[in-house]
């Protein structure tokens, strides 16, 4: 596969996208007056929720967790929350913090997952942006490595993120996840709850607390609980269940 692209400066991928966020990234977002949002999804040890090829990156940015008689594994993901556009833009659709922009920002508009192919169909930019402008895939293989070295820098982020950004959750009273594959549940913290929560101290001082799961139907409930794992039946009060399950 052969790609080449070119920014227009379109403002699109700017627009309606919460943008993952390192840990550092995240204070710094929340400092400038950001809100965040919390996304997670978790498997079970069975494989239950994995695509068994995905199994290694999925265990690398999970962080073991108990759930009813078992043990679950949950993936954490902070986000800018953007409705519109970046609170970030100017006028003229320029980034003010371009310079510190988040690790995401400088990858796009290639994939961080190892598991997703770079989709130009999938992105929003215009057409014009993928005709022009230096290779960026040739023969299959990325060809800028400073690139490279940001998507390893990415990924090694969110695993080293993972146990502190467990404990957030806990201090949050975020307890409920989604089966990966199934879809999402998504929690709008305060921010200041989530700024104090950030702390090191008060991470360092957070033990694990049982995760339950939340499902979007009956079959799967009962997949998850023949592993031991807890599920809820209860209505969200803290957080939206975002279902990925085909309708």
């Amino acid at each position: 596969m052969n790609t080449q692209f070119s920014c227009v400066g379109c403002g699109k991928c700017c627009t309606d996208h919460h943008v993952p966020l390192t840990l550092d990234e995240a204070r710094q977002w929340a400092a400038d007056g950001g809100s965040i949002i919390v996304l997670v999804e978790g498997f079970l040890g069975t494989g239950l929720g994995l695509v068994a090829q995905q199994r290694e990156h999925a265990q690398r940015r999970s962080c073991q967790v108990p759930s009813g008689a078992t043990e679950a594994f949950v993936a954490i993901t902070f986000a800018a929350f953007n409705v519109g556009p970046c609170r970030n833009l100017d006028e003229d659709k320029l980034c003010r913090i371009y310079q510190r922009r988040p690790l995401v920002c400088r990858i796009y508009p290639m994939e961080i997952n190892p598991h997703i192919a770079l989709a130009p169909s999938a992105k929003d930019c215009p057409s014009e942006a993928w005709e022009q402008g230096p290779q960026l895939i040739l023969g299959g293989e990325l060809q800028d490595p400073e690139l490279a070295a940001l998507i390893q820098r990415s990924r090694q982020a969110d695993r080293d993120d993972i146990h502190s950004k467990q404990a957030i959750c806990q201090q949050l009273g975020i307890h409920t996840t989604a089966l990966k594959g199934d879809g999402f549940t998504a929690y709008l913290p305060d921010m200041a709850a989530f700024a104090n929560a950030m702390a090191p101290e008060r991470i360092a001082a957070t033990t694990a607390q049982p995760w339950q799961f939340h499902v979007s139907g009956e079959d799967i409930a009962a997949q998850v609980q023949a592993t031991g794992a807890q599920v809820t039946r209860e209505t969200p009060l803290n957080y939206a269940f975002i279902s990925l399950r085909a309708a």
